[in-house]
Parts: structure tokens; C-alpha cells; sequence
């Protein structure tokens, strides 16, 4: 079959080895591989075109497939932007591409619009993502990613730790936001972002949207109309699926 590369594509890195959850995208939910459930989720939203999975292993591929998805064998990669960069190179032609993460079982179709829209909206950025305002209590919690912007909307710093610091309690959890890790990139953004060295501040936090910021790409940050809820471990499986059963 011939696809016609244009438009907008969700692109899903799921490689099996993940280090606190192997093969966690072939995890069973309602039924179906956790992978199925992104796939899902990705073509339903409005404004995506394509959806390609890539990963490094053939039961991944099978089930993407199966979803509805396009599979892409990759090689050996530092992070997910890298392995998408290789999956849509050599598929040229699209406005955007849209760094869907593989373990967000429960992706909302309404954030991944409002990262395409809002990039539509301003040509001058290349690069943009999603936030949402941060309980207090997740404040002090290094997997919980915060981000301050400018006033025009772009990022001024992403960090594990409290942003900015509370010094003034109640200014400061107005300005409170949590990084949801889904980007929007424009191709020729993507091909410099990957080409980079991983830089100092990238290390030091384990945040690569960080080597952007420090190599000059300016980041939209826009305000995501719904939580995300990430898999990072089996507890956090559980949780997915007490909320689909109807849990809080």
C-alpha cells in the first residue's frame, strides 16, 4: 500500500527494554497491549494524519500493526526523539511530526490537537509541548517535571526539582506547572534536535528537551486541557487500570 506522506504524523517510540518496566508496551489493559491503546488514541485525535510506531522489536511491530499503525524497525537509540527522527526520515513530506510517548495508555486526542493547533498558530516556533498545573504535593517529586515560561508562552526552564522556588507559597503555586512529555516538532527542528551532543544541563536533570533550550530551539509551552497518565511502572499499570475500571 501506498501512503501519501503529508499532513501530520503521531509518532510513538516503544522499545521493549525499558529499565523499570520491560516489554511494560505489550502489557495487557482491557484486553488489548498498552501499545494498541496509544495507537488508538493518536488516530482518533483531529488532526493527525498518520501514526507510526517505532520500536526495536517485532512483537511491538505485530501489535502497532495491528492497531492500525505503521511499524518501524529502528537500530539502537539514547532516547525516543532519536528513534522517531530515524522512523520518519526517510518519510518526508509532513508539516509535523508529534513525539506521542508509547506508555500513555490513556493519551487524550484533545491534548494532541492543542499541541497542532498551537504550533499552527505560530509558524516562528519550531519546537512546542504541554503543561498543566502541578498539585502541591507532587511539587517535591523529581519524576513529576516542571516548567516556568515566558510570558509569551515559551519555556524558560524544565527541572525535576520545585519551579520556581517557593519563597512566596502562594505566588509560586499559581505558577506551577507539570511538563507532559509529548512534543511537537517541525521536520527541519527535529533533523537539528537529533543531530545535537547530549549538553551539561541534559545530564544533569535526565531531561533532553533541556539540549534544546541550551543549543538555542526556543520551546512553546501550551496549557493541555487534559491530565496525562503515564506508565512508568507496574504500579502505575495498576492505577491505569483502576481508572478505566472507573476508579478515581
Amino acid at each position: 500500500m501506498t501512503i501519501e506522506r503529508r499532513g501530520v504524523v503521531a509518532a510513538i517510540p516503544a522499545r521493549w527494554g525499558s529499565t523499570r518496566f520491560p516489554g511494560k508496551a505489550l502489557a495487557e489493559l482491557d484486553g488489548s497491549p498498552m501499545i494498541a491503546h496509544v495507537v488508538r488514541r493518536a488516530l482518533a485525535a483531529e488532526t493527525i494524519d498518520h501514526v507510526i510506531v517505532a520500536t526495536d522489536d517485532e512483537r511491538v511491530a505485530a501489535a502497532a500493526r495491528a492497531a492500525g499503525a505503521e511499524a518501524v524497525m529502528t537500530g539502537v537509540h539514547p532516547s525516543g526523539t532519536d528513534r522517531i527522527a530515524e522512523a520518519v526520515e526517510a518519510r518526508s513530506g509532513w508539516e509535523l511530526v508529534v513525539n506521542v510517548q508509547g506508555d500513555e495508555p490513556m493519551l487524550s486526542g484533545a491534548n494532541i490537537d492543542t499541541l497542532v493547533r498551537g504550533m499552527r498558530q505560530r509558524p516562528d516556533v519550531g519546537m512546542a509541548t504541554l503543561c498543566r498545573p502541578l498539585d502541591e504535593p507532587h511539587i517535591d517529586d523529581p519524576n513529576a517535571v516542571k516548567v516556568v515560561r515566558r510570558m509569551d508562552g515559551r519555556a524558560l526552564y524544565f527541572s525535576r526539582s520545585p519551579i520556581p522556588y517557593p519563597r512566596n507559597r502562594d505566588q509560586a503555586a499559581s505558577i506551577w506547572r507539570l511538563h507532559l512529555g509529548i512534543y511537537g516538532f517541525r521536520p527541519r527542528t527535529l533533523t537539528e534536535f537529533v543531530a545535537l551532543k547530549p549538553s551539561l544541563l541534559e545530564r544533569a536533570e535526565g531531561l533532553e528537551q533541556l539540549r534544546a533550550m541550551e543549543h538555542g530551539i526556543e520551546i512553546l509551552v501550551l496549557e493541555a486541557p487534559d491530565p496525562a497518565h503515564g506508565v512508568d511502572t507496574p504500579e502505575d499499570l495498576d492505577n491505569v487500570r483502576r481508572i478505566m475500571n472507573g476508579g478515581d
